[in-house]
């Protein structure tokens, strides 16, 4: 594996009413290990704009506007705290705001494409997130797992790696189940799997298991994996992706 998209979702960054400072330093030490130990080109995928701006600003989050109000002051925040996290391991990052018609429009992907080329040849760690400010409802993917296997897909990654609230996916729900199993491998995604309602844990997210399974989907059908496992304890990230020991977590791929 020469590149990799890791995703990290709202829920993973955020504590309280706080940024989740400690989760945000642990997932930089393990992008810098990753980069300096497999000699890997990672890209980032970071929700949190809107969780970081609501610190500043409490509005009500389920007006689209004040989302984007939200996210327009948290976004130079997340990217203030990855910028002196980084800078500690003496690594540059870029930000990259993107929508979901970019990946739709041939000269957007393929300017798209150049940048993160020229990021990647030059050790920078690209962070892409969606672009809240100026996308309406049509233009925005409504959750970075999408932004995240759309990226991985045109930017050519080797795999997704999302770190969630959700350690992995099991045969039934753990919530409601406590003898539900974890599935270590999938290979097929059944289309009700797919329909199933939005069932998001944090009142920041967006996604849920659902939007999981439909990053992990798209990209099964172009013959990429996707990994899934937990972005509150790195254990089992650390064991998979730097040790090539996959303990847990949940890999897709597909077997056609």
């Amino acid at each position: 594996m020469k590149r990799l998209v890791i995703k990290v979702g709202s829920a993973v960054l955020r504590e309280g009413t706080d940024l989740a400072i400690n989760r945000l330093n642990n997932l930089v030490d393990f992008i810098a290990k990753l980069k300096q130990e497999k000699n890997l080109q990672v890209i980032l995928v970071s929700s949190g704009a809107v969780a970081a701006g609501n610190t500043k600003l409490n509005l009500d989050r389920t007006n689209i506007s004040n989302r984007q109000a939200l996210a327009a002051i948290g976004q130079p925040l997340l990217m203030k705290y990855y910028k002196k996290r980084f800078a500690e391991y003496n690594m540059t990052c870029a930000q990259i705001l993107l929508v979901a018609e970019d990946f739709d429009s041939r000269k957007r992907s393929q300017n798209a494409k150049e940048v993160m080329e020229i990021l990647l040849q030059n050790d920078v760690v690209p962070i892409i997130n969606e672009n809240d400010v100026i996308a309406n409802d049509e233009l925005l993917f409504g959750d970075n797992d999408q932004m995240a296997a759309h990226a991985a897909f045109f930017f050519d990654a080797d795999m997704l790696a999302i770190l969630s609230d959700i350690d992995g996916f099991y045969n039934s729900n753990p919530h409601e189940n406590p003898d539900a199993k974890m599935l270590k491998f999938v290979n097929e995604i059944d289309e009700e799997e797919l329909q199933m309602k939005h069932t998001p844990n944090s009142e920041f997210a967006t996604g849920g298991i659902v939007t999981k399974l439909k990053a992990a989907s798209f990209l099964m059908k172009r013959n990429k994996p996707m990994y899934l496992t937990s972005g509150f304890d790195l254990k089992n990230a650390y064991d998979f992706l730097l040790y090539d020991n996959h303990k847990s977590g949940t890999i897709f791929q597909s077997n056609k």
